[in-house]
């Protein structure tokens, strides 16, 4: 599956790089100024500021990057500022890799045709040493034009190396990659043309918000222990009770990663019947993790204890590695004394051990579920 995996991936990236080729197909439609935008503002000025995309689909928040491209974000604060994205579209995506958007040719519903060549030319390159990862927002440019760049820009919605030291990268996205995933499933013609209007309906300057204090940090043991996560299944609820005087990192994790919603729509991807059922598998889960989402996911020391492995005990899964454990996590349906000590108990089933028998007991291929089983969602509650 993995290789699987890789190989759509590096499709993706290809057919990425080729969305950014389209658009030198008529050099005459792309505006040429004989003076290249230089910013006003200075690095102090713009540093610090979020860009906010409010779509048809959800809001795009851009941490700007003046450090790396100080011009491109000096044209992209003034365009924003005069509401020159205001109606645009997202007019290009290859879905689950790239997104395209910024061309003020969008507005105007008359020139489909000339959809992605407008904008453009008003801007030298500022190519920096920084990656094309997931999230990055960089200048579309035509291809064999580096000084090419101007009012459109494209998101990476997967890793994109090979675009890597050709484009001005100026932003990165710090929250709503989620919302540019969907926007990146619009269906698209033979071209890579969306045929549905994804509407930017505005574009807005702030200043970056303070860090979010991180949950479940300050909490004494006790007070750790007053809480409870409740996990809504497709067969009932399933209530746990946790430890945190012998795993205190794994609890707050535990608690975190509930609370923000991490576990929602995954699903329990393996079940051995008699030893355990497990659930966590990011990848089972139906939507991408949001950025904020994406901020608690961590590797955790191990806390290995002398709770026993037995029916009801929550543990978490992890790899060779005993500091691997991150979301995936498993409820055990019987002894299994084997795991003592070598995988850390973190809680116990308070209610619903009758939801985990069901699901235990149902129809596998190996022990892969036949039939998807689903949490709706987990939550964290006061006992």
């Amino acid at each position: 599956m993995l290789a699987d995996q890789n190989e759509v991936s590096s499709v993706k990236r290809v057919m990425a790089l080729q969305i950014l080729i389209w658009i030198g197909l008529s050099p005459c439609l792309i505006a040429q100024n004989p003076e290249p935008y230089v910013t006003p503002l200075s690095l102090d000025e713009m540093t610090g500021k979020q860009g906010v995309l409010e779509t048809d689909l959800g809001v795009i928040v851009l941490d700007l990057l003046p450090q790396y491209a100080p011009n491109h974000v000096g044209l992209f604060i003034k365009m924003a500022k005069a509401g020159e994205y205001d109606g645009t579209i997202f007019h290009r995506m290859v879905e689950h890799g790239i997104i395209q958007g910024g061309d003020p040719f969008t507005k105007d519903l008359s020139r489909t045709d000339a959809y992605g060549r407008g904008g453009l030319g008003l801007v030298e390159a500022e190519v920096s040493d920084q990656l094309h990862i997931r999230g990055t927002v960089s200048a579309v440019l035509v291809p064999g034009q580096p000084n090419s760049g101007g009012a459109q820009f494209f998101i990476c919605v997967v890793d994109q190396p090979s675009l890597n030291g050709q484009y001005s990268i100026w932003a990165r996205v710090s929250e709503g990659l989620d919302v540019a995933v969907r926007i990146s499933e619009t269906p698209v013609d033979a071209e890579g043309r969306a045929n549905e209007r994804v509407v930017v309906r505005s574009v807005t300057i702030r200043d970056k918000p303070p860090p979010e204090p991180i949950p479940f940090s300050s909490e004494s043991d006790k007070e750790l222990a007053a809480y409870r996560a409740v996990i809504e299944t497709d067969f009932g609820q399933i209530k746990i009770d946790f430890y945190p005087d012998r795993a205190p990192n794994h609890v707050r994790n535990f608690l975190r990663l509930t609370d923000a919603g991490v576990f929602d729509g995954m699903a329990f991807h393996r079940i051995a019947k008699g030893f355990v059922i497990q659930s966590g598998y990011l990848p089972s889960r139906r939507d991408p993790l949001t950025e904020r989402q994406l901020g608690f996911v961590q590797e955790l020391e191990p806390e290995f204890n002398d709770t026993p492995h037995v029916q009801g005990t929550v543990s978490m899964a992890r790899g060779d590695d005993p500091a691997s454990a991150s979301t995936s996590f498993f409820i055990c349906t019987d002894v299994a004394e084997e795991l003592d000590g070598q995988y850390t108990a973190f809680g116990v089933v308070a209610s619903g051990i009758d939801v985990v028998k069901v699901i235990e007991m149902t129809p596998t291929k190996g022990e892969t579920p036949i039939t998807r089983i689903g949490i709706k969602r987990a939550r964290v509650v006061i006992r």
